[in-house]
């Protein structure tokens, strides 16, 4: 018997373009059995090679538009002895080369090798994401054989994060800008390492979702002003939160409540009777909601999940995020603030209302991995045992 064992030594989230690195074990466990054997050559285990690599698989609906240059990757894993893997259900979207770990390790009782495999995810590879009609998996497969034997699998599952354009296109000018600037000055200081692009686009992002810029919205209906809004910012990360404010102040219309929902907005392109169009799905996460009747001011709060995937766009698939709003309003006169001499007033039992609703496209960027795998709990262990 083998034990296969592999552990992500910094987690499992991680963005494009960063490299993972995995802890790969192979031993012989001691038996009881072994320690009576005469020989010790029948005790010996053996495995003719084993190799890993990062697979991207994509799920869609059968009516989805698909990529066709995609089968030509297929098929080249079919004639391998990799080939086994893609028997899954789904399309391979990103395969890395495989690397070979070893060939012919031979392991006595007791014994363990272990092999550290790295390798950088492509750039221009897709997020995981879990949609409604589309969905991006990765996973590192780890593969191995005995003679005459059938290959084995062990799947170790991996979160691929986005990152975007904006930031990788900043974080080279921002590279070419700084380069002085990234070596101290004092020489008894430790001279620091050049920045890598990967660094500077984190920095780049936490500059971009950092930046306060309130902006103000009037929300009116054909009957006069429900509110006035206030959003501190536009772009946000990860595990944040949403703050705005209302104003109702200002309002020449009675606003009874208010419901405010974080949502993503899922859009592809389908083909029905060799037509293409496009299908959209929403849906919705954090939801804040309040009975504002006779507010003067009020804010609000919605956090971002760490398990959503930020706003990212494919040949495939285009994911947004928008905060999505529906406001209850009246016209009754009875709603009118009572004045001093009136302490006895109560609200009527029944009043006409009216439900407008607004949307307000918003921009979601990705966060450190270490934040996101810190609120995700996941196994970093996985094992295969072969007999």
């Amino acid at each position: 018997m083998i034990e296969v064992s592999a552990k992500l030594l910094h987690g499992h989230v991680f963005l494009s373009g960063e490299a993972v690195e995995c802890s790969i074990s192979f031993s012989h466990p001691s038996l009881a059995s072994h320690r009576v054997s005469q020989s010790h050559t029948d005790v010996f285990e053996s495995l003719a090679w084993a190799a890993a690599q990062i697979h991207c698989q994509c799920f869609t609906d059968s009516k989805i538009q698909k990529d066709t240059d995609k089968t030509n990757l297929q098929l080249t894993f079919a004639d391998t002895s990799l080939g086994a893997s893609s028997h899954d259900s789904g399309q391979i979207e990103i395969a890395t080369k495989p690397k070979i770990l070893f060939c012919d390790l031979r392991l006595s009782p007791g014994q363990t090798k272990t092999y550290i495999y790295r390798e950088k995810i492509p750039a221009d590879s897709p997020p995981s994401y879990r949609g409604q009609l589309v969905k991006y998996s990765y996973k590192i497969i780890i593969s191995t054989q005995r003679v005459n034997h059938p290959v084995k699998f062990l799947r170790v599952p991996i979160r691929v994060l986005p990152l975007c354009e904006v930031s990788l296109n900043e974080a080279g000018a921002l590279c070419n800008e700084t380069t002085e600037e990234l070596t101290p000055t004092n020489p008894f200081l430790e001279i620091r390492q050049k920045e890598t692009s990967l660094d500077i686009s984190l920095q780049t992002l936490q500059n971009i979702t950092a930046r306060r810029n309130p902006n103000f919205y009037m929300i009116s209906n054909t009957w006069g002003k429900v509110a006035r809004f206030c959003l501190f910012k536009p772009a946000y990360k990860l595990g944040e939160d949403i703050i705005g404010t209302f104003d109702f102040t200002v309002a020449t219309v009675n606003c009874v409540q208010v419901s405010v929902s974080l949502q993503c907005e899922e859009e592809t392109t389908i083909d029905i009777n060799k037509e293409k169009s496009k299908q959209v799905r929403i849906l919705t996460f954090s939801k804040h909601h309040e009975v504002c009747l006779g507010y003067k001011y009020t804010q609000l709060i919605l956090p971002i999940p760490l398990h959503v995937t930020p706003a990212f766009s494919t040949q495939l698939v285009t994911l947004k995020w928008r905060l999505h709003f529906e406001f209850v309003t009246s016209t009754s006169k009875e709603l009118e603030p009572p004045g001093l001499d009136q302490l006895d007033w109560q609200a009527p039992s029944e009043i006409p209302i009216e439900t407008m609703v607004w949307s307000l496209p918003i921009r979601l960027y990705s966060t450190t991995p270490v934040h996101v795998a810190q609120g995700v709990q996941s196994n970093t262990v996985h094992r295969l045992v072969i007999r």
